[in-house]
């Protein structure tokens, strides 16, 4: 019997194995280079939505009660010694008010390359608001004494929170000098004279701070006791080299939603005698009075946010944009 032949491959059989394995590597690199692409295009349009949801709904929110307090009181007294002083503490000046690309906002970093600073050429919009929290019921309030009796040792207010208090007459914004919980559940509103105490005790509606006194009144049972808040929102540059928006209060900046590259804003103006709107949007810079008492009010905002992924996944290999826009009613001036 004769002995068999053994042989292996021929080279022209292995070229064509070889050319076979590489064709199916690359196509299975390719699907999952397609796939990771997708993936990331996917999860930076996602945060992309997600930032802009965050950015509107919280500018929203205050822009909307920009004005407000919990009782629809139309009268505000003032009685903090640096309401003509600080940004955050001056109602009068306007409870709302806008500033144009080249305008200088008050509060808030000059334009230039720093941290947190405002970023050139974009808009930024100050709200002080009485309504934006959830308030605790007066059950009395002794004028002389300066002090209110609330209906809850939960209150949650501390020595030194900026409040505003209201009832159906009028409303008034104050620093409380004490805050006590227990049976009692006090708040006090004693003057001082420290730049950001009360200049009297009186919370009367027109504020005199002549006195120690000032324009006496106690608060009606049923009232409420809530938060103040005053904030700038505002396009700066982030630490990641980056854009965010920002929102600036009475103790610094604080970063709200990353990849805001731009902000717009435009104002719906109304004529507080007549009723009459008028018939087109205008800019900041095109209104010279931002008074509670002007005779022609912000009674709407457009919000204009242009947001940026934050990696290149566009098919040019650019980072995404899109300008999204949201339409804001001034709840206290709907009437």
């Amino acid at each position: 019997m004769g002995r068999r032949r053994q042989a292996g491959f021929s080279i022209v059989e292995l070229m064509v194995a070889l050319v076979l394995g590489l064709l199916l590597i690359g196509g299975v690199i390719n699907i999952f280079m397609t796939n990771q692409q997708t993936f990331r295009t996917n999860e930076d349009l996602g945060r992309l939505q997600e930032n802009a949801r965050i950015s509107f709904e919280l500018m929203a929110r205050e822009v909307r009660q920009a004005g407000g307090n919990l009782c629809g009181a139309s009268l505000m007294a003032n009685v903090l010694n640096n309401s003509g002083t600080a940004w955050w503490a001056d109602w009068a000046a306007g409870v709302l008010q806008g500033f144009d690309n080249d305008q200088v906002a008050t509060g808030i970093v000059a334009t230039n390359n720093a941290i947190s600073s405002r970023v050139a050429g974009t808009d930024a919009i100050r709200v002080l608001s009485g309504g934006m929290f959830d308030g605790v019921t007066i059950t009395a309030h002794d004028a002389d004494a300066a002090q209110i009796t609330l209906n809850t040792a939960d209150h949650g207010f501390a020595t030194d929170d900026y409040v505003v208090v209201c009832d159906g007459q009028s409303a008034a914004l104050a620093k409380l000098t004490n805050a006590t919980s227990g049976t009692s559940a006090n708040v006090l509103h004693a003057n001082g004279a420290g730049a950001t105490d009360n200049c009297s005790k009186g919370l009367g509606y027109p504020t005199d701070c002549s006195s120690a006194t000032g324009n006496s009144r106690s608060f009606q049972p049923g009232g409420f006791v809530t938060r103040y808040t005053a904030s700038t929102w505002y396009v700066g540059n982030n630490q990641r080299g980056g854009r965010s928006l920002f929102r600036a209060n009475a103790t610094g900046m604080e970063e709200i939603a990353e990849g805001v590259r731009d902000m717009q804003l435009d104002y719906l103006l109304r004529n507080t005698a007549t009723g009459v709107l008028d018939s087109n949007w205008v800019k900041a810079d095109a209104i010279t009075d931002w008074t509670t008492g002007a005779t022609a009010q912000v009674v709407a905002v457009r919000l204009k946010l242009t947001l940026q992924t934050q990696a290149p996944v566009g098919t040019d290999q650019q980072p995404l944009q899109r300008q999204l826009i949201h339409v804001v009613n001034l709840r206290n001036r709907l009437s």
